[in-house]
């Protein structure tokens, strides 16, 4: 995927801008590129891992967060090589000392495929007028064995004491709707919630 390039990509200006839809492009560069606003941070710091690996499979999101101190964007992606599950976030972090009083937060994490215990994927599914399938949304779950979150349970006697201790094991959450991606976005996390379920060991 970072190789050279065999084929000529689209421009940017024919890319559109950032926050187009992405679904009609197979190569992560383009889609990063249409969607993305730090396009050249996600793809640097995806490539770091990926190495020359190929790419199987991607889906992209990004959430425009509008609060009284202005806005930001959480952008994120996730990707599959066949082996592992790469996954690079970003998000604007207010710093007064930095140019226009923002830093981007990138960060990037890498999982083996074993390591995911469950993919979960949920279809919402409708019809047009003229009774034809329609997909109207999707929710991908992918769980792990590593605990996330320990809390401690109660006991029910009088002394209060502790019982037990329960853990929520880290999980990671995709969507998509018609009106948050739209149907092809809907139909590329479909098409990457199959391909993990079918590499993820059993």
């Amino acid at each position: 995927m970072f190789s050279k390039v065999t084929r000529i990509r689209p421009t940017a200006s024919r890319l559109g801008p950032a926050g187009s839809d992405w679904s009609p492009y197979d190569r992560l560069d383009d889609a990063a590129h249409a969607y993305f606003l730090h396009a050249g941070v996600a793809l640097d710091a995806i490539s770091g891992v990926l190495g020359r690996r190929r790419i199987r499979g991607f889906t992209l999101e990004r959430v425009v967060d509008l609060s009284e101190s202005g806005t930001s964007v959480w952008q994120e992606a996730a990707i599959c090589d066949g082996r592992r599950l790469i996954l690079w976030h970003s998000e604007e972090l207010e710093d007064d000392t930095a140019p226009g009083g923002t830093v981007l937060d990138s960060s990037v994490q890498v999982l083996p495929l074993r390591a995911i215990g469950h993919v979960g994927m949920r279809t919402l599914v409708g019809s047009d007028e003229q009774g034809r399938r329609v997909d109207r949304g999707v929710f991908v779950v992918l769980a792990t064995a590593m605990p996330h979150e320990l809390s401690a349970v109660q006991s029910g006697d009088a002394d209060g004491g502790i019982a037990a201790a329960r853990f929520r094991p880290e999980a990671f959450r995709f969507s998509k709707s018609l009106d948050d991606g739209g149907a092809g976005q809907i139909s590329r996390l479909i098409d990457f919630g199959r391909l993990l379920g079918r590499l993820v060991p059993g």
